[in-house]
């Protein structure tokens, strides 16, 4: 088939061992890349996506090429051309030609060759040669040199793990910030506390509020240990563990130039065949942030709970309104930020399923399930920074306390009652109770009626601020009688009279 000029100017012809791609004559990758985005056309997300692994990848090259040229590897030109296109890289610039698709066959070599590719086109450019003369600077001999994908991508992966990991980390102190200062804000507010949707006890909305401020502190701290183990990394082991086609000294001064290049702690593994194939620690940084995912959808739940109504639910805090609810009934508000939040804790925690069947995958001495793996770890990690941030700023931030409708609340709750139990023991609460629902009053009201105690005694017990915190009670026994729920006011402390005077049992 004739091609027309026009075309050729459009396209260069690169070649490898299976023979010769039309690649985009304007484009930084090669014919590896160009490949892989014929072969891989599966999520339509590419690497490129996420920039902190693109430039894990170019801190990686760049640290190769520092220890090649010290250990006498690579000449001097050419290593400062592969350094300094890796500093573009690193600073941002052409990560629109990182277009392989995040899961991809290969264990990740078309990651690789495209990193290999893009930086050597922009050394080759630094040098005054043309996109694709890769006599004078080559992907694979000078780019790719001491190194295999089965070191350098998996260790690309723990670096972006670091860092978006404490991106995250940042966030989650946002939103625990914000979650604390509702709870000073809120200390002085009196609710009833729930348990299994039923009446419970009161406590503060503040205490709620600083309950889950420590839920996210304590998955913080969780956070920070998983990537402790995300750290260690393999780089310098090349393609199984061995270090074939790497001088000796190559590993450890490669992670320590890595460290110099990008700030982060990165550590050699002791075992690099054991670090070239176990993905445990992915399994357990994934658990974590499943964990985490788990404890925002459980905080969002409540928010949604505690706004519901506004009037016809709990209707104890109120949400920012942030859009209107409905296309169909007017003045409708949606939670819509605590929704998009549990959204996300679904998808992370199925991203935890994927992570673990992947990591299960390896066979022998390498994990070729690490794409699909990487992926899920990283959106994972972006998704929980934003969430963490939308719902800080964009809901805790604003949300405000009905404080009469929670004292309406704890008025009219019969958990109350409990309060009555270290004084008149757990039965007598219970009849009293049971009377002020059956009777539609107060259990202040019952156990005035019952009891005969007078107002200052009704609210030395019954008092809500009271039962915030533990508290000494002076115990007193009281007993019914068969036929109503009234109570003998002379019997002697410890007994009945309705039983020969035997302790109570009712």
């Amino acid at each position: 088939m004739d091609v027309s000029p026009k075309t050729i100017r459009q396209y260069r012809l690169e070649s490898d061992s299976l023979g010769e791609v039309r690649v985009p004559a304007n484009s930084l990758y090669g014919v590896q890349t160009q490949r892989a985005i014929d072969n891989f056309p599966i999520t339509g997300v590419r690497i490129s996506h996420y920039p902190e692994f693109v430039k894990a990848l170019a801190a990686i090259k760049k640290a190769a090429a520092m220890a090649n040229e010290r250990m006498g590897m690579l000449d001097a030109p050419r290593s400062k051309a592969i350094r300094e296109a890796c500093d573009l890289i690193m600073a941002g610039k052409h990560r629109g030609h990182f277009r392989v698709d995040v899961i991809q066959g290969g264990a990740g070599t078309s990651s690789n060759m495209n990193a290999n590719e893009v930086i050597a086109n922009l050394a080759l450019e630094l040098m005054g040669h043309s996109r694709g003369d890769y006599a004078f600077l080559h992907p694979n001999n000078h780019v790719n040199l001491s190194q295999s994908t089965n070191d350098v991508y998996p260790s690309a992966i723990r670096l972006t793990l670091v860092i978006m990991g404490q991106a995250l980390h940042k966030a989650m102190g946002r939103l625990a910030k914000a979650l604390e200062d509702k709870g000073v804000e809120f200390a002085h507010v009196i609710k009833i506390g729930r348990t299994q949707l039923q009446d419970a006890v009161p406590m503060t909305l503040g205490q709620e509020f600083r309950a889950w401020a420590l839920m996210v502190r304590e998955d913080r701290q969780r956070l920070l240990e998983a990537l402790d183990l995300v750290r260690e990394i393999n780089l310098g082991g090349t393609a199984i563990g061995t270090g074939i086609n790497a001088p000796p000294e190559y590993a450890p001064l490669v992670v320590a130039l890595l460290n110099q290049v990008s700030g982060q702690g990165m550590i050699l593994a002791e075992n690099l065949v054991e670090a070239t194939q176990d993905a445990g620690a992915y399994v357990q940084f994934s658990g974590v942030l499943k964990r985490t995912a788990v404890k925002l959808s459980k905080i969002c739940n409540d928010l949604r709970l505690l706004s519901s109504g506004p009037r016809c639910g709990l209707g104890e805090i109120r949400l920012p309104k942030m859009a209107p609810g409905s296309s169909i009934m007017p003045g409708k508000v949606n939670p819509i930020i605590p929704e998009v939040v549990n959204q996300i804790a679904f998808q992370v925690i199925g991203s935890d399923l994927t992570v673990t069947m992947a990591a299960e995958a390896g066979q022998l001495e390498l994990n070729a399930m690490e794409p699909v793996l990487a992926h899920n770890l990283f959106n994972s990690l972006l998704l929980l920074r934003r969430g963490c941030v939308v719902l800080a700023d964009k809901c805790v931030k604003g949300i405000e306390a009905d404080e009469e409708r929670c004292r309406q609340n704890v008025e009219q709750s019969l958990g109350l009652a409990t309060a009555l139990c270290p004084y008149v023991g757990y039965d007598a609460a219970s009849r009293i109770a049971q009377h002020a629902a059956r009777e539609g009053l107060s259990v202040r009201d019952a156990a005035r009626a019952i009891l005969g105690w007078d107002e200052s005694r009704l609210t030395e017990v019954l008092n809500p601020e009271s039962m915030l915190t533990p508290v000494e009670p002076k115990r007193e026994f009281v007993c019914f009688t068969a036929d109503r729920p009234d109570v003998s006011l002379d019997a002697p402390a410890g007994e009945c009279p309705d039983n020969g005077g035997a302790p109570d049992t009712h």
